[in-house]
């Protein structure tokens, strides 16, 4: 509560009660509403109950009213916790009212899009650069293997690839099952339910299975390398890496990379074959395709090469995932929320790469007629 008495000294306002964020909006008009005069103003907050920083900002906003009317503003009665407080606030308060911001006009408009041009571009640059220098380490590290570091290796294969076993092999197991299904539904029309298993196998083996187990890498595991570096990257640890001689790329990178070149094409293996078989399983179920069938127009229908062209894409992928979350990492600046927006950064162009480079693939394959 607030009240305001006049007298011979000039007004004395007296506030009581608790003066916190979650109650300001009952006192917040009554401070608004008093209007200096010109004399003196006391301010008695000796029965104040409680003070926090919502109400030390309405106190000494009212207090900074008063002296920009010509006022003198003195407090009494206030315990030495709250007067810290109420000094701090008040020191902190800024000087002018921030300015609303003026219309855009179509100039202003098309230099943004100029400056955003630009930025890409440094970005590419910056990318490609990094992709140098990661390549760059990693011949080195084919040439010399004492450098590298075996455990961070195993490590990270372990977190890459060991530990995304389960939800690859079920996203491929679910991803052959709709096709069956899917599949099965159309070719029905066409008495042709046999070449189901064409449909699931070349689908799977050439594009679906390496590409959806890509895109989970990128999520997982794209995500995971980001976050980790760029945490690293905050608490200044790769400075002090720097500082001790060490290479960041070939300390925090190149096991990475290795692990992500090594692992995904196994991955991509376990969803081809997870596919196979829910697949197969649908096939039999819905369509009467027993195994035995569906092993046979596998094996004579579908060659070897169907499955090393899904496997030729796994590097590349894996390649592309590694510096694209490594190289965002590395442009983290300074804060916790940095890093998540270089997480999200990391995982949406890692994605958009991979079906990028899967779509110049699929042209290449075609235009060479494989």
């Amino acid at each position: 509560m607030i009240h305001s008495d006049r007298d011979s000294n000039g007004v004395c306002l007296r506030v009581t009660g608790e003066l916190l964020t979650q109650s300001l909006e009952t006192v917040e008009q009554a401070f608004s509403a008093f209007q200096p005069d010109g004399g003196n103003v006391t301010v008695d907050l000796s029965k104040i109950e409680a003070l926090d920083t919502g109400g030390a900002w309405l106190v000494a906003n009212l207090a900074r009213r008063v002296r920009a009317a010509g006022a003198h503003v003195a407090f009494k009665g206030l315990k030495p916790a709250h007067s810290a407080l109420l000094d701090t606030v008040a020191q902190n308060i800024p000087d002018e009212q921030g300015v609303e911001a003026e219309h855009r006009s179509f100039v202003d408009w098309v230099a943004s899009v100029g400056e955003r041009s630009v930025g890409s571009w440094n970005d590419s640059m910056s990318l490609l650069g990094f992709l140098g220098l990661t390549l760059h380490r990693l011949v080195r590290t084919i040439l010399m293997p004492h450098r590298l570091r075996r455990a961070a290796l195993v490590s990270q294969m372990e977190e890459t690839g060991f530990k995304a076993i389960p939800i690859v092999a079920l996203m491929g197991f679910l991803i052959g099952v709709v096709l069956a299904f899917q599949g099965a539904t159309q070719l029905k029309q066409f008495g042709a339910e046999i070449f189901v298993v064409e449909l699931i196998s070349i689908s799977v083996l050439r594009e679906l299975g390496i590409l959806l187990t890509a895109i989970i890498v990128a999520g997982r595991s794209g995500s995971a390398f980001t976050a980790s570096i760029g945490s690293m990257k905050v608490q200044e640890e790769i400075d002090a890496m720097r500082t001790l001689g060490l290479d960041p790329i070939e300390v925090l990178v190149i096991p990475r990379v290795v692990a992500l070149l090594i692992m995904l094409p196994i991955l991509g293996f376990i969803a081809d074959i997870s596919a196979l078989i829910g697949g197969g399983l649908m096939s039999w179920i819905d369509l009467d395709v027993s195994p035995g069938m569906f092993m046979t127009r596998l094996k004579e229908n579908t060659g070897v090469w169907q499955l090393a062209i899904g496997m030729i894409k796994a590097p590349f992928f894996a390649l592309v995932i590694g510096v694209i979350a490594c190289w965002q990492a590395m442009q983290v600046r300074g804060s916790a929320q940095s890093v998540g927006q270089r997480t999200t950064a990391s995982v949406v162009q890692s994605i958009f790469m991979v079906i990028a480079l899967d779509a110049l693939f699929s042209i290449f394959f075609s235009v060479m007629g494989v």
